[in-house]
């Protein structure tokens, strides 16, 4: 047997292990097999990750019947998905190593129609715009070597949650409510925190860093962050009395208050750029000024650049390194990169289904999927073959016509 032939050998009995891991949170045992299929085609090669495709890669020989046992498995059966993420996380977590940063962020789907779930006109990153999408609210942890996604929500637009009939045609639990992107990642990091995970920073964009009141509850947590903010945003310094906007503030710092600093990313790249820092307190039109303790503001200012182009608030402690802050600060690359693998890797975003537990269990066995592919990067060199390469994979039929659906309803 050759060599490669040997790690394939090797990664089939290792997934097959991962997967039988999972098992046991599903709640029947019947559903070891689809379970087994979904996520074969998740990590297998393709163009499409939707379950027809999938179907047709996992079971050639029997596509019809594999497509409706996908399907049931991933739309209609009622296994949970918060015991399943737990239970990847726990098993991908000895290969993560130390945890470093528990980074809070929201991907978006384009989408075309009006009938899949929350789906309605919102800011779009992928598309740079607003636009039809659904938008979905993630907390991951991570460090410079990977991230893996331990919560995972749908973001419901208000005019959603004040349609009941819509509501209850996509399958939306009763009960459910308006909350902010903010507010669903504050109720995941408290979920994070009663579940006992390793804590690690929390990191931000200013789509969250600039809610005073998220802010505020991470602190209350014991949880120190760093979090994007708006230009706009005001601070007291020690020498005023008076509140002033960071940009205005930075524009005023003395020449030698900036530094080129450099920090990584990943194990190899660095980077540089111009930062400035100083303690500020954010101020706070609801409560005094004293009230909020004294904290980071952290400013770069890329040469070139005619100002500032970024800004953070930060509780880590007062005396941290400045390249450390900086490294903090910048972390949050990783997210970026990884979202990017689980929509291009396994298909985070090619489900065609319309329903609220659809969408959760595509996104759930996604992640589980993405977290063997992380665990696999520990048993390889950087130059051998990705995991999914390595996985076995079954001939397709001679007369299989995938469909292409770019953007589902």
């Amino acid at each position: 047997m050759g060599i490669i032939e040997s790690t394939v050998d090797e990664s089939d009995k290792r997934f097959a292990a991962y997967v039988a891991g999972l098992v046991s949170v599903l709640g029947h045992a019947d559903r070891a097999r689809p379970l087994r299929d979904y996520c074969t085609g998740l990590v297998m090669p393709g163009e499409r990750k939707s379950v027809e495709p999938m179907a047709a890669v996992t079971a050639p020989g029997r596509v019809c019947a594999q497509h409706q046992s996908l399907l049931h498995f991933v739309g209609v059966a009622p296994w949970s998905d918060e015991k399943l993420v737990a239970k990847v996380c726990e098993l991908v977590m000895p290969a993560l190593g130390a945890i470093e940063a528990w980074i809070i962020d929201d991907t978006a789907f384009p989408k075309k129609g009006k009938h899949s779930v929350g789906v309605a006109r919102q800011y779009c990153g992928q598309l740079g715009k607003q636009d039809n999408c659904q938008a979905a609210v993630s907390l991951s942890i991570a460090n410079h070597h990977a991230s893996l996604p331990i919560a995972y929500r749908l973001y419901l637009p208000r005019q959603w949650t004040t349609d009941r009939a819509r509501m209850a045609q996509a399958g939306v639990p009763k009960g459910l409510r308006f909350k902010t992107k903010p507010a669903i990642a504050l109720g995941q990091i408290q979920a994070a925190c009663e579940a006992g995970l390793p804590r690690g920073t929390v990191l931000m964009d200013c789509g969250y860093g600039a809610n005073t009141q998220l802010r505020t509850e991470l602190t209350k947590l014991g949880l120190s962050y760093v979090a994007g903010i708006m230009p706009q945003t005001k601070v007291f310094t020690a020498a005023k009395r008076t509140s002033i906007a960071v940009e205005k503030l930075a524009l005023c710092l003395p020449a030698e208050a900036w530094h080129t600093v450099m920090w990584r990313e990943g194990t190899g790249t660095r980077l540089s750029s111009r930062f400035a820092r100083q303690r500020v307190r954010a101020a706070n039109r609801r409560a005094l000024t004293a009230s909020r303790a004294e904290e980071w503001l952290l400013v770069e200012w890329p040469k070139g650049e005619q100002k500032p182009t970024k800004y953070w608030l930060s509780t880590l402690s007062d005396d941290i390194s400045f390249a450390r802050l900086v490294d903090s600060a910048k972390l949050r690359w990783r997210i970026e990169r990884d979202y990017q693998e689980l929509k291009q890797e396994v298909g985070l975003g090619h489900f065609e289904g319309r329903s609220w537990r659809g969408f959760h269990h595509h996104a759930s066995l996604c992640i589980a999927a993405y977290g063997f592919l992380v665990s696999e990067r520990e048993t390889i060199p950087p130059s051998g073959p990705d995991a999914s390469r390595r996985l076995k994979v079954s001939a397709l039929p001679e007369d299989y016509r995938p469909r292409r659906t770019a953007f589902a309803a």
